[in-house]
C-alpha cells in the first residue's frame, strides 16, 4: 500500500483518528493492516483491549512502561485499559524522539465513542500537540442491519446506531460477502441516520489510508460547505429529517445563511444549549462568520463539550454560515428561530 496521506509537517499538530464500530466490523483487522503493511507512516495505534490484537510475532518492545510497542514498519502500538490513561499515553507518544504522523485510537465494539472524542477537548497542555481528525466507524455489511434494529442492545440505547450517527467517514466492511443491492440498501439505511458522513467500501478492511486518515474532517467540516450552498438566506434555510425505520426521534437539522453571526450572542446561545441539551445534542459541527472578523469560525460540539475557535480567513470568498445538529428529539424550529437570533443585523 503505497498511498499517501497528508502527515503533519513538523509545526503541526499531529492528528487523531478515533475508530469505532460495533463487534465483528474488521477494526481488529484494519489495525493489523495498518501495523503490517510498509506504508512508509509513523502511525501509532492506541488499542482499548490489547489482548484482541494478534500482532504478537512483530512486537518489538520499545518502552519500559510495557504499553507502546514499535513495529517494524515503524508504526507503534499501545494499550490503554480505561479512558482515563488516554491522555497520558498520548502524552508519551508525543514525547518520544521520533515524531509520529498519526495517532489511531480504537474503541471496544461495545463502547461509545463519545467520551474518547472528548478527550480531545480537554484544557491540556497536549491539547497544543495533537487534534481531533476524524471519528471513523466501521459496519460489517452483512450484520450491521440486525444490529440497528435491536432496540435493548444493551437496555438502554443502541451503540451501534450511535456509532454511525457520531462518524464523520463509515467504511462499509465485508461487501465481498453480500450483493451490491444489499450495498444499496444499507447505504440508505446508514443515510438515514447520518446525512453528512462519507462512506467507503472495503473487503477484509483492506483500506486505502487516505480514505480514513489525514481527512481533517473535525477541522474543516467539509460536508458542512457544501450544505445549502444553492441556498439564498435564512429564509431559505436547509435541513435534513433522518427518517428511519427503527428510531425517528434521532434526527439532524441543518441551517445554512449568507451573512454573519454576532459573535456574543452566538457563543451566549451555544452555551445555553450545551446546558440545557447535552445528553440529547450528539454532535454540533459548524462553519461560521463572525460580524467584523475576517477569519473562519469553527465549532464542534460533543455532548456537553463544545469548541469554538477561529480558523482560516475567508480571503475573497462569499460569508456563510453553516451548522448541523445530530441528536434526539430535537426541536428543529427552536434551533432554527435560535439561530436566526445570533445573525448580525
Amino acid at each position: 500500500m503505497n498511498s499517501p496521506f497528508n502527515a503533519p509537517t513538523p509545526n503541526r499538530k499531529i492528528p487523531v483518528t478515533i475508530l469505532t464500530g460495533f463487534l465483528g466490523a474488521g477494526k481488529t483487522t484494519l489495525l493489523n493492516y495498518i501495523l503490517r503493511e510498509n506504508h512508509g507512516r509513523k502511525i501509532a495505534v492506541i488499542e482499548n483491549e490489547f489482548g484482541e490484537v494478534g500482532i504478537d510475532g512483530d512486537l518489538v518492545l520499545s518502552s519500559e512502561t510495557e504499553e507502546i510497542y514499535e513495529m517494524v514498519n515503524g508504526c507503534v502500538c499501545c494499550t490503554a485499559e480505561v479512558r482515563e490513561d488516554l491522555v497520558r499515553i498520548v502524552r508519551e507518544l508525543v514525547a518520544r524522539p521520533v515524531r509520529l504522523d498519526h495517532i489511531l485510537i480504537e474503541t471496544s465494539g461495545l463502547a461509545d465513542p463519545y467520551p474518547v472524542a472528548q478527550s480531545f477537548f480537554i484544557n491540556d497542555p497536549i491539547a497544543d500537540e495533537v487534534e481531533l481528525d476524524a471519528i471513523v466507524t466501521m459496519v460489517d455489511a452483512k450484520h450491521i442491519v440486525q444490529h440497528l434494529e435491536d432496540l435493548q442492545l444493551d437496555g438502554v440505547d443502541n451503540q451501534a446506531v450511535d456509532q454511525i450517527v457520531c462518524a464523520d467517514r463509515i467504511v462499509i466492511n465485508k461487501v465481498d460477502l453480500v450483493s451490491e443491492d444489499d450495498v444499496a440498501a444499507l447505504r440508505g439505511k446508514i443515510r438515514g441516520l447520518n446525512a453528512t458522513a462519507d462512506l467507503v467500501t472495503s473487503s477484509y478492511a483492506e483500506i486505502d489510508l487516505s480514505k480514513i486518515l489525514g481527512i481533517g474532517a473535525f477541522e474543516s467540516t467539509q460536508k458542512l460547505m457544501e450544505i445549502g450552498s444553492e441556498h439564498d438566506h435564512h429564509a431559505d434555510e436547509q435541513h435534513h429529517d433522518l427518517d428511519h425505520d427503527h428510531d425517528s426521534s434521532v434526527s439532524s437539522v441543518g441551517i445554512a445563511v449568507d451573512g454573519a453571526v454576532n459573535l456574543l450572542a452566538f457563543h451566549q446561545w451555544i452555551s445555553k444549549l450545551r446546558d440545557e441539551q447535552a445528553d440529547n445534542l450528539y454532535r454540533m459541527k459548524g462553519v461560521l462568520a463572525v460580524a467584523d472578523q475576517d477569519q473562519r469560525y469553527v465549532l464542534q460540539g460533543v455532548h456537553s463539550l463544545v469548541e469554538f475557535r477561529a480558523s482560516t480567513s475567508w480571503g475573497t470568498e462569499p460569508r456563510s454560515s453553516k451548522i448541523v445538529f445530530i441528536g434526539r428529539d430535537l426541536d428543529r424550529a427552536a434551533l432554527n428561530q435560535g439561530f436566526a437570533a445570533c445573525l448580525a443585523g
